[in-house]
């Protein structure tokens, strides 16, 4: 076999390999006797089938896998042998290949475009500065807090009088032009209803005040007039029948459900942390404060990585790329979106492409390797966060090392895991290399600055 490699820009590569029989021969002969031990052909035993009708019948397309097999591991040995970065898959060449004669034995060569990373520096010291913002947890952020895990640990109470937010439970009648109840018409018993919700304040006084045993006459389609959904399902109907109903309907209130928010006291703080575990509302609200700074701290250093990213983006320049090449690959790989997706997502696929490029060389330069247990505390940090959104922060963490397992069991979990391994240790490392302009932020404040990005 002979290879060879060219580059004419710096950034277009042309790879030629020219095949001889001798190289992929002896695995064509092993494969095709494989063949014939299986073969079941009419007149012959098992094993016994002559080998020239398995070559006629299996010899062509057995020599195309074991040469294709063949490309691929010499390719792909060369590029690592020669320290080639190449961006996506080969390509054949469009004007250079020629036609392949996989009938007859003669010497087969191939010719394909290769993409080649454009080659520059990355350099940090503690010559860049880049802003680091701290957020600030605050009595309000801490107060949003216990308000949540109150409402969770909350509970619906029966009540009398109907007041803002209560939930009805009620007997629903469509009524007819007299404003009796309709013949044949709609009626519904124990329907559901939260007028607070409602977006028509005509509709929505009329529940104003209202107690048990109370028939309230309302009308459905003004009380949601753009809202199909919601009338079909308090109606139970189908969507397209909503707008048969344009009538009154009443509504004899059987219920009145008012939510509760729980007291914020040793049951709560048990429930949220463990037993035992905070003693008094100063040391849960201290106890959450912590919580949320190691939260907050994941916001951070996403926003940190994100100004590093900017700041190298504006300090390396426009890189260039092989971009005929790269969407000839992005075609290839997008062939059921087809050439206008191309050319409508391709200068945000480079975008990403030079970023991916700057952090390889990154992670080379800062030696950031990843291990199995660096992937596991990615895995049960993910899992806390999880848990963490309906309240539980007390999670054994023998649940948590479960749930870490099971992510990594996932081959397609993997890669996820890894990449946010990388940014991880790759944050941690940049923090102390290059200059940190620390800068105190409330969460509010920070949140509007990532909308604006």
């Amino acid at each position: 076999m002979n290879i060879s490699f060219e580059i004419a820009d710096k950034v277009n590569g042309l790879l030629t390999l020219t095949i001889d029989q001798s190289d992929y021969q002896e695995n064509v002969e092993k494969t095709l006797k494989n063949y014939r031990k299986k073969a079941n052909f009419p007149g012959f035993r098992p094993g016994m089938v002559p080998m020239g009708l398995i070559k006629k019948q299996y010899g062509t397309s057995v020599k195309v896998d074991e040469v294709n097999k063949l490309l691929g591991e010499k390719i792909y040995e060369y590029i690592r042998e020669n320290k080639i970065q190449m961006l996506g898959d080969p390509l054949p060449n469009e004007e250079k290949q020629q036609p392949v004669d996989f009938e007859n034995d003669g010497p087969m060569t191939f010719v394909f475009d290769i993409a080649v990373a454009p080659e520059f520096k990355v350099e940090l010291s503690g010559r860049d500065k880049v802003t680091y913002y701290t957020i600030n947890v605050d009595d309000k952020l801490i107060d949003q807090q216990v308000e949540m895990y109150a409402s969770r640990a909350g509970q619906y109470e029966k009540a009398e009088k109907y007041e803002a937010k209560d939930m009805l439970k009620g007997d629903l009648r469509e009524l007819d032009e007299k404003g009796n109840t309709k013949e044949g018409g709609i009626t519904v018993e124990s329907a559901v209803l939260m007028p607070e919700y409602i977006k028509v304040e005509a509709q929505k006084k009329l529940f104003e005040g209202a107690k048990l045993g109370d028939i309230i006459t309302f009308n459905p389609r003004k009380a949601y007039p753009e809202n199909d959904s919601e009338m079909a399902a308090l109606l139970k109907i189908k969507r397209e029948e909503v707008g048969e109903h344009t009538s009154d309907f009443s509504y004899q209130i059987t219920e009145i459900s008012r939510f509760k928010p729980a007291a914020v006291d040793q049951q709560l703080f048990d429930q949220v942390f463990g037993e035992g575990a905070v003693k008094d509302e100063k040391a849960f609200r201290a106890k959450i404060a912590e919580d949320l700074q190691k939260q907050l701290v994941v916001n951070s250093d996403y926003k940190f990585l994100l100004d590093v990213r900017a700041h190298l983006e504006k300090k390396v320049g426009k890189l260039e790329f092989p971009e005929a090449m790269l969407k000839r690959i992005m075609l290839n790989n997008n062939k059921d979106r087809g050439a206008e997706f191309v050319e409508k997502n391709f200068e945000m696929s480079i975008k990403e492409l030079e970023w991916h490029l700057i952090k390889e060389k990154l992670v080379a330069a800062q030696e950031i390797k990843v291990e199995d247990d660096d992937l596991k505390n990615i895995a049960k940090e993910a899992a806390r966060a999880q848990f963490a959104q309906y309240g539980m922060s007390n999670v054994p963490d023998e649940y948590l090392e479960n749930y870490a397992k099971e992510m990594m069991s996932k081959k397609e979990n993997l890669d996820n895991l890894v990449d946010r391994a990388v940014d991880a240790k790759l944050t941690e490392k940049l923090k102390t290399v290059v200059k940190l302009e620390e800068k105190a932020i409330s969460l509010d404040d920070f949140n509007k600055m990532m909308q604006e990005k």
